[in-house]
């Protein structure tokens, strides 16, 4: 395979909301550049990037695929990630390796809830980033409305470098106001493209456009501005050096209009990426630290020659080779056989096979040099967010932070004697995925799943079947409820006895339960005077105490916050043994809290959700129907902030709700806050549900 040098090479992220035209924007890429015969179609299921089984069911992406294509002598790197909110952790990986981010937005619906995330994930890992207006040969298509769009909820340094001149079904032209030409791309030529002279009915806009890049651009850097000052216009060195600067800079972010589908608008933007977006050496340099255990913020520099540094950003299960592990390599040079060192367990790897994928297609390379991205298999102690290095090097590459979960749901095995191969499938699936979290809940005996969304773990539910051969069923994880008193039970008596011929059993103690403030746990109290009850028996009644509060008095919830005092009791010198008083103590306590006021205590949890201004109303009154309470609001951006506090019942599959109510533009955030008493009316509804679930059990 033909050998690059990292100035020719660009890493570009292609993001965008679902639906956007990305994976056909990809596909008309691969096309055009000659990697392909012909374009593949989401609705023939045969693109190159959605390749997986459940992606060309849904006819959506739900996985990042890796591309490559050489185009005027460059190669692209192309990482496509899904565009479905349920997936964003795949744009995070994806933006974190790429130094160019292309957003695309549809031509018709605009700036839509996805393309705002993308945009705030650029901003976090510093891309170059491109705004491509797509699908412009849609019948209701509006360059002009998505510009507007851009600019008031997004950035204003936004400026068009290429713009439409017969938008809606006829489109296959676009201005370019760099080159002052039309731009007339043929489809039976893989999308290439003629120059002509630019139409006088678009000169008005051309000149418009024109102007206000020169006068954006002009404001990037001091010496444009004098230039500009002084001339009142840049040179066309000007123009090229100062694009370049302010690209890595984010300080402008051009515009252009495309029709993947028609293979209009593609090839003039990859013209524009190969001469103005950032090589991986002219990108800002990569933050890591020392792993010497000072945690030392270093900057690591794209340089073949200095040691060797990868990142794996992306694991891949593959049927046919095992693992595939996406890696960039951020200095020095990758080949197979070499023995790095895994820099967050100190573990040793030597490297097997590496390839370039295109999608499922791979191709082997021997190297693989600074700022490059590739693929190796079968590493035995290494996953995503791992760095590789030299042994005489100490770095590790800055982690992605992935989105938290937003999304519980319980597993139940079909089969039950699976239980293990399901505990070995979902760890795996884990290291393909972290973006979905695997918790064993002991307390109620379930297997929670955690995840971005109902579609996210409806997928990991899927490829759990398809790989490992075991079916579960996804239903509503129970809710770790507590329980507590408001009331004092003085003198809670208990005698256990028991004669049976030889040896018998003999227990006698009284407690004291009194609540104590929300939070505090758990306080056991030795009031004996006397040596009524032996001391050697004492930590038995405890123990009995403690075993009662786990298993639950009301609804089989864990009892909290509750003081309990053991005062008096009498023994028997044959007998009494520490049995006899741990059962003592367990039934005393159980007598003793039904007498104290019991009341059940439920998860509240903080909810911040994050919504256009016209959904406001609609999400408050949700949530107070939700019997959440409102704490406050804001404006975030061009968003609505609403901060409320909400039970943990009440939020099950919130994630779907959400969206549907603002038609996928809500987004939202969820982490523990406090216990709180549950109202009478439902309390009663939960314990007479525990108690029935008891009587049937038995």
């Amino acid at each position: 395979m033909k050998e690059y040098v990292s100035s020719n090479l660009r890493n570009i992220s292609l993001v965008g909301h679902g639906g956007s035209g990305k994976t056909t924007f990809a596909e008309a890429i691969l096309f055009a550049a000659g990697v392909t015969n012909r374009m593949g179609s989401i609705a023939e299921g045969n693109t190159v990037s959605d390749y997986n089984h459940d992606e060309i069911e849904r006819k959506i992406s739900v996985s990042t695929s890796l591309l490559h294509a050489d185009w005027r002598d460059l190669k692209f790197n192309i990482v496509d990630p899904p565009g479905y909110p349920d997936f964003m952790g795949e744009v995070k990986a994806a933006l974190r390796v790429s130094d160019i981010a292309i957003v695309l937005v549809k031509s018709v619906e605009g700036i839509e809830v996805g393309t705002e995330i993308d945009w705030s994930f650029t901003k976090e890992y510093r891309n170059a980033t491109l705004f491509v207006v797509d699908k412009v040969d849609a019948e209701h298509s509006n360059f002009e409305k998505v510009l507007q769009q851009i600019g008031d909820k997004l950035t204003h340094d936004a400026a068009v470098i290429q713009f439409p001149l017969n938008e809606g079904t006829g489109f296959n032209a676009v201005v370019d106001v760099l080159k002052m030409k039309l731009l007339r791309f043929d489809p039976a030529d893989r999308g290439r493209y003629k120059e002509e002279d630019v139409p006088a009915s678009a000169r008005q806009a051309a000149d418009k456009y024109r102007e206000e890049l020169i006068e954006k651009l002009s404001e990037t850097d001091e010496n444009l501005l004098n230039a500009f000052l002084e001339n009142g216009e840049l040179t066309g060195e000007q123009i090229r050096t100062g694009l370049r600067k302010a690209l890595v800079e984010r300080k402008i972010f051009p515009v252009f209009a495309s029709a993947g589908q028609q293979l209009a608008g593609v090839t003039s933007i990859l013209d524009f990426v190969a001469e103005y977006a950032p090589s991986p050496d002219a990108a800002p340099e990569a933050l890591g630290y020392k792993a010497n255990g000072t945690h030392e913020e270093v900057r690591v520099g794209c340089d073949p020659g200095a040691d060797t540094a990868l990142f794996i950003f992306k694991t891949i299960s593959e049927r046919n080779i095992g693992e595939l592990s996406l890696f960039r390599v951020y200095s020095g040079i990758v080949m197979p056989g070499m023995d790095l060192v895994n820099q967050v367990n100190g573990k040793s790897e030597r490297l097997g096979t590496i390839y370039v994928l295109n999608g499922k297609d791979r191709k082997e390379i021997s190297k693989v040099i600074a700022g490059d991205i590739a693929a190796v298999v079968k590493l035995k102690d290494t996953h995503t967010n791992n760095t590789l290095s030299g042994k005489s090097s100490s770095i590790v590459m800055k982690k992605i932070e992935f989105p938290e979960p937003i999304m519980r749901v319980a597993i139940v095995s079909k089969n039950r004697h699976d239980e293990d191969k399901v505990a070995s499938g979902l760890h795996a699936l884990h290291e393909e995925d972290p973006t979905f979290l695997v918790e064993v809940d002991p307390e109620l005996s379930q297997t929670v799943l955690s995840g971005q969304g109902e579609m996210h773990l409806q997928v990991v539910t899927k490829r759990l079947k398809e790989r490992y051969g075991v079916e579960v069923d996804m239903v509503e994880p129970d809710v770790p409820y507590r329980e507590t008193i408001r009331g004092v039970a003085a003198d809670s008596e208990y005698k256990h006895k028991k004669q049976s011929g030889g040896r018998g059993q003999y227990g006698h103690v009284h407690l004291k339960l009194e609540p104590l403030p929300r939070g505090t746990g758990f306080e056991f109290v030795d009031a004996v005077v006397g040596g009524v009850v032996p001391g050697r028996f004492i930590p038995a009644v405890e123990k009995g105490v403690v075993e009662a509060m786990e298993r639950g008095v009301i609804s089989g919830h864990k009892v909290v916050d509750v003081r309990v005092a053991l005062f008096d009791g009498t023994s028997h010198p044959v007998d009494s043994d520490e049995i006899s008083f741990k059962i003592a103590g367990s039934m005393a306590f159980r007598k003793g809290f039904k007498e104290a006021r019991p009341i059940l205590l439920e998860p509240i949890y903080e909810l911040e959700v994050l919504v256009p201004d016209e959904h406001m109303g609609d999400i408050m009154g949700d949530i107070s129907g939700r019997r959440g309470k409102i704490l406050g609001m804001e404006a975030e951006g061009v968003n609505q902030k609403i901060r409320a506090q909400v039970p943990l019942k009440e939020l099950y599959k919130y994630a779907n709700i959400l969206r549907s109510m603002t038609q996928g533009r809500g987004i939202f955030r969820q982490k523990f806050s406090h216990y709180e008493e549950v109202p009478k009316e439902v309390a009663e509804k939960i314990i007479a549900n525990a108690q029935k679930e008891k009587v049937e059990q038995e």
